[in-house]
């Protein structure tokens, strides 16, 4: 259920106010749960849409990029724009415009190898630069430092325990009975495309079953439980990324 300014809003009348067809499978998924998603105004709704459609476009990008899966030992990045730290992670180099950085992992893939947390942070600072702008963005993160799921303060996420997933979501899904050898894949973090489709980085945009038989056979031996997705759900805090626009 959508709550605008305090009262319920039905479906068509949300199409109406925003007529941009892209937006209307997330409306529609919002409208036919039981959930409430709660707004101020129209113009929150739609902020909120657009930086989700961002989201998708980014990790078809992340993904056509070339850009490589490795883990945090491993990685390396285009020393033009980013120090790469002992620990694994890309800080910005100074001087470094963070919109050109951020977006030359896209161009310059080639150059680039991440884990899948660090991807999913990548994601979310395209579609933040694309849906508030290179000035704003430029402002507000240029000490941008990209490892595992530490994020900006101007890029605050929260996590729920939910099923009402919606297209543009943070999904994850877990590998209890991971290989000691390959302790990367104890999990894959996933952008959620709705119709069963994710993009998760090492294995691409694939629906559910594809990934769980992926991750079943990174296991140890003998194992007991499958890989599954899981119930949580990781989502931008959408009305204070807006007030930065």
């Amino acid at each position: 259920m959508i709550k605008i300014n305090g009262r319920i809003v039905q479906q068509e009348e949300v199409f109406t106010n925003i007529p941009n067809r892209d937006f209307h499978p997330i409306i529609k998924q919002m409208v036919g749960y039981q959930v409430l998603y709660e707004y101020n105004s129209i113009n929150q709704l739609k902020f909120e849409l657009l930086f989700r459609v961002n989201t998708l476009r980014a990790a078809e990008e992340l993904n056509n990029s070339e850009a490589k899966f490795t883990t945090f030992a491993n990685s390396y990045c285009n020393k033009k724009y980013w120090l790469r730290l002992n620990n694994g992670g890309f800080l910005l180099r100074d001087y470094t415009p963070p919109s050109v950085a951020i977006i030359d992992i896209l161009e310059n893939g080639k150059q680039y190898a991440f884990e899948c947390s660090t991807a999913i942070a990548i994601v979310l600072y395209i579609a933040t630069l694309r849906t508030i702008g290179a000035k704003a963005f430029n402002t507000y993160f240029n000490k941008l430092y990209l490892m595992d799921w530490q994020f900006d303060e101007d890029l605050p996420v929260y996590q729920k325990y939910g099923e009402d997933f919606l297209i543009g979501d943070v999904l994850h899904f877990n590998n209890p009975d991971f290989s000691p050898q390959e302790p990367w894949w104890r999990a894959e973090n996933v952008i959620y495309f709705g119709d069963d489709k994710f993009y998760g980085h090492g294995i691409g945009i694939r629906d559910s079953k594809t990934i769980i038989t992926f991750l079943n056979k990174k296991r140890k031996q003998n194992p007991r439980e499958s890989a599954y997705l899981m119930r949580m759900i990781t989502r931008p805090h959408y009305p204070t990324i807006q007030l930065l626009k």
